[in-house]
């Protein structure tokens, strides 16, 4: 299952359930299905290649999750990742290709998650991420536009982030992955779910589905499913161990649009 990263000391809660569902990120102290964030089967990104794409760090400097540059101050992510967390205890760090050197760490001013986020229940689970200082836009670090269309079946989108590449790796990616997959309708979600799983699908939430052997992960979590420069999910969660097949779940942009232009603009 996608590990949604609990919030509790920085330890991933297991649920004890036949399949295990989960949250793709590994800061969740308090809440998680399963899984932290990774992507499974894809393919090293290039500099530059996804200037969007930002990694969100413990000042240990440690990865934890993804997130997405909306504007030079805001920055999107999967409220499992932050919940809990402090502005002073979170790094945004824009701009790089490899998790071991480069990129800008922006720092963090505040945090806004979204307040449908519960334990347990995976509604609202989006967040942003207010910039200390703007950020400086570059061919490596640049925003992405938010998707207010309901997104249909059969879109090809994109994902990129620093998940792990196996489920139960020791190590996150050193070098940005990142994989295609297409949409799917919720109806044929809950079918592809496991059925002790396909409750938590919600209206809000947007599927993709990929051949075995390929999916989130791991780490993924917070980061933006995209087609081409536009935003139209969030990383959220899935089924352990990663890519078996089953599909991956997103928090659905346009589901959240209104309240994320409301809160850039506060």
């Amino acid at each position: 299952m996608f590990l949604k990263a609990t919030l509790f000391s920085l330890s991933v809660l297991a649920v004890s359930s036949k399949s295990v569902p989960g949250y793709f990120g590994d800061n969740l102290e308090e809440l998680t299905r399963g899984w932290e964030g990774f992507i499974v089967g894809g393919q090293d990104a290039a500099s530059g290649q996804f200037p969007h794409t930002v990694s969100i760090r413990t000042t240990a400097n440690t990865h934890f999750c993804g997130g997405f540059i909306l504007t030079n101050r805001w920055v999107g992510s999967a409220a499992h990742c932050t919940l809990n967390r402090t502005p002073e205890s979170t790094w945004i760090i824009v701009g790089a290709l490899l998790l071991s050197s480069g990129g800008t760490n922006v720092f963090t001013n505040r945090i806004v998650n979204h307040p449908d986020l519960y334990p347990w229940d995976e509604a609202g689970d989006i967040s942003l991420l207010q910039t200390r200082d703007p950020i400086i836009f570059s061919a490596t670090a640049a925003p992405l536009v938010l998707g207010s269309n309901h997104i249909g079946p059969g879109v090809v989108a994109t994902v990129s982030g620093w998940g792990r590449t196996a489920h139960g790796a020791d190590a996150f990616p050193d070098t940005l992955q990142w994989i295609n997959t297409h949409t799917i309708t919720n109806e044929e979600c809950y079918q592809r779910l496991p059925s002790n799983d396909a409750h938590i699908l919600q209206d809000n939430m947007v599927c993709t589905v990929t051949q075995a052997g390929e999916g989130m992960c791991q780490g993924d979590s917070g980061g933006a499913l995209f087609v081409g420069n536009t935003v139209i999910g969030v990383v959220s969660w899935g089924i352990a161990p990663c890519g078996q097949g089953f599909p991956d779940v997103f928090t659905r942009i346009s589901t959240y649009y209104n309240w994320l232009l409301i809160q850039m603009e506060s």
